[in-house]
């Protein structure tokens, strides 16, 4: 039996050879594994590092198994402890619910509905009660809780763990039991959470899930964690232009990383490619059909065909788009506006953090010229053309108060 693409792009198989024989056994008997995969609604988008998971569920849908989507609604307000130096504020169920409605039709875009069950957590947490939590709580040891990566480095650190953090893994846990589930999927970052789920079931008598993990993809600076924060993401929600501005962005040689995580393509196909830039095809033009498949993913073909067009059209002739916006910035009189200020104000950052996060990452250009000086001011009597990566434009003019009418 070829399990190629099961496994293909993941990180490790918790025991690689049951999982082999799970899967031949359920074939053999004409019988579907429930293979889960729960998401925590803690923001209203996913971005492209969310979607390994959902693609590897989609290729357990095509070999003819059950798909749980599981949204972590009860979870979410807890908050996962999961790579956190610090306690996580906690959710209230309203924003969860909130952040639970746009998760539905995000992942239809990858997932096939008609083959997907939908599963809220709360509906077997909610009831589990006082008792239920004190019994669940009882099946784990505080030691090993402390073998957890970030809790044993926090409590080293001398930093407060609170008390519902311990809750969170064996309420992850308890999932699997619920659903009874054959496999779980999980981010490299979810290992421990993911063995807990198959000690509560071995606990409750029933057979432990296998365990696909898959790697944490890189942003499109090649180095952190894809991260709405770090604003090297690329949403599943971002406009085409700009979902295809940002692949284009990303260097040559994360983009084969890309091909291998986020690409539907046969592995045969993509070795192609490979050899083909080995042989002197120009890694762009490559990097463009990469663009187009993503963008079509969750715009549709003839979305990702403009968009691929239209950033021709923009960087081969050096044509700069007809929509940017212009902004007038209110600054003291005889000061100038600082960069990040501008950045921000403009709507191109999120925050000044991140505008001087770009500056350092060489992402930022004042009119068409890359800057690396984050002290640099822009002063009044002139109108500046900012960049922001590719795809990400606005012309700014810093005014003295006195000239508004401030």
């Amino acid at each position: 039996m070829d399990f190629t693409e099961l496994e293909r792009g993941t990180d490790e198989i918790i025991p690689a050879e049951e999982f082999r024989a799970r899967v031949a056994q359920a074939r053999a008997e004409g019988r579907r594994l429930r293979v889960k995969a729960g998401f925590d609604p803690t923001a209203k988008d996913l971005h492209l590092g969310h979607t390994l998971l959902l693609n590897k569920l989609r290729a357990f849908q095509e070999a003819g198994h059950e798909a749980v989507f599981l949204i972590g609604d009860f979870t979410g307000m807890i908050g996962d402890p999961t790579g956190k130096n610090e306690t996580r504020k906690p959710l209230t169920r309203e924003q969860v619910e909130e952040n639970a409605r746009t998760y539905r039709e995000q992942v239809f875009k990858i997932l096939d509905p008609d083959k997907t069950t939908i599963e809220f957590n709360s509906r077997w947490l909610d009831k589990l009660g006082a008792e239920g939590m004190i019994r669940l709580s009882a099946q784990y040891t505080v030691a090993r809780m402390l073998e957890r990566d970030d809790f044993s480095k926090r409590y080293a650190g001398g930093q407060p763990i609170a008390i519902h953090e311990f809750l969170y893994p064996l309420l992850q846990g308890y999932d699997s039991v619920a659903l009874q589930s054959d496999v779980e999927l999980g981010g490299t970052d979810q290992k421990f959470n993911l063995l807990v789920g198959r000690h509560l079931q071995s606990a409750a008598g029933q057979k432990p899930q296998c365990i696909l993990t898959v790697p944490i993809l890189e942003g499109t600076d090649g180095v952190q964690k894809m991260s709405k924060s770090l604003g090297n993401y690329i949403g599943v929600n971002d406009a085409p232009g700009e979902m295809f501005g940002k692949l284009m962005s990303i260097s040559d040689s994360l983009m084969w990383r890309y091909y291998d995580l986020l690409s539907f393509r046969p592995l045969a196909e993509i070795a192609r490619l490979r050899a083909s830039v080995d042989e002197g095809a120009n890694p762009r033009d490559i990097k463009m059909q990469l663009g187009v498949e993503i963008v079509g993913r969750f715009h549709g073909a003839t979305s990702a065909n403009a968009a691929r067009d239209a950033f021709v059209a923009q960087f081969s002739r050096g044509a700069l788009p007809d929509d940017i916006p212009q902004i007038r910035v209110a600054v003291a009189a005889g000061s100038g506006l600082a960069i990040a200020r501008a950045l921000k104000e403009a709507g191109l950052v999120a925050s000044n953090a991140e505008g001087n996060r770009m500056i350092e990452q060489r992402a930022v250009k004042v009119d068409q010229q890359r800057i690396e000086d984050r002290g640099l001011l822009l002063m009044p009597g002139k109108q500046y053309l900012l960049q922001v990566g590719s795809r990400r434009y606005a012309r700014v003019e810093p005014v003295e108060s006195d000239a508004t009418g401030g």
